[in-house]
């Protein structure tokens, strides 16, 4: 069923004018138009009640009953973004805001995380032959591509994938050497939980990072819990990716501390690549 605020967005300038007196009721005060009965709305814009039946079926909408029941329900799932909050405006308040957002994420993370499962994670790791990164959505693929960015440099098996019936079909060929590790900063991805219950199912082992008892966090053996509020501002860039970034940096940074031996050579041959073919020196950052 299409949203009906949308359909109106787009349709307002074909409407009459009548037509468009409604409409802008609707945008201005949306809790009127649902609890309005079709006569006080049809005086409210100065209409007869026919016009108010007319505009409603032009909307897709059967009755007067129907077009208040849809505008509710989008008023309802997209309050936020029909009303933004903005309560910044300055270029140094953005500044700011984003600082201050990142600074408290990763204090929050600091204080909860737990260190026993970084610990088992980071065990699980070492043991398997071939890792998989599981992520889906903007900000998880790119977790996903992170947790193979940090690992594959320590010299371990390891590749990402972003897409749903790939990580279906790879989580029904995976065994006891295999290991997945999903990533999803909702924690609602029912096809990553499949995917994973599918590979756990085949012997792999499986571990997440998301929210605590999400449906993603479930289907896993163990999960690195990120429980973040995000607020109300849908213009900010949400901040749970400094939390989901930093998780991804404990686990490969205490795997890389066990495999100390292990790790530098293949380190050393990426950056004696680098300074061959790029740098020309030694004192940049290791190819990130």
């Amino acid at each position: 069923m299409a949203d009906i605020i949308a359909t109106l967005q787009k349709e307002r300038d074909g409407l009459s004018r009548s037509e468009q007196r409604i409409a802008d009721i609707v945008f201005e005060d949306k809790q009127f138009a649902v609890n309005a009965s079709i006569i006080e709305l049809a005086a409210r814009a100065d209409v007869s009640p026919p016009t108010v039946t007319r505009f409603c079926r032009r909307l897709g909408c059967h009755s007067f009953s129907e077009f208040k029941v849809r505008v509710a329900q989008s008023a309802f799932i997209g309050t936020r973004y029909l009303e933004p909050e903005v309560k910044v405006t300055s270029s140094q308040e953005v500044i700011d805001t984003v600082m201050g957002r990142a600074q408290s994420t990763l204090n929050v993370l600091h204080e909860n995380v737990d260190a026993e499962v970084v610990e088992k994670i980071a065990e699980q790791v070492l043991k398997a032959k071939m890792i998989y990164a599981f992520g889906s959505g903007g900000n998880s693929s790119l977790f996903a591509h992170e947790v193979q960015n940090r690992l594959f440099r320590l010299g371990l098996r390891v590749t990402a994938s972003e897409d749903h019936s790939m990580q279906l079909m790879t989580a029904s060929t995976l065994g006891e050497d295999d290991m997945v590790i999903g990533l999803s900063i909702s924690g609602r991805n029912r096809e990553m939980a499949r995917a994973l219950e599918i590979a756990s199912g085949y012997g792999a082992a499986t571990a997440t990072i998301s929210k605590s008892e999400s449906l993603v966090a479930q289907a896993s053996e163990m999960n690195l819990a990120v429980d973040l509020p995000e607020g109300t501002d849908v213009l900010r860039p949400s901040s749970a990716r400094y939390a989901f970034m930093a998780a991804i940096d404990m686990i490969a940074f205490l795997v890389a501390i066990k495999r100390k031996d292990s790790a530098i050579e293949p380190l050393r041959r990426i950056k004696r690549q680098l300074v061959t073919f790029r740098d020309e020196d030694d004192t940049q950052v290791l190819g990130d």
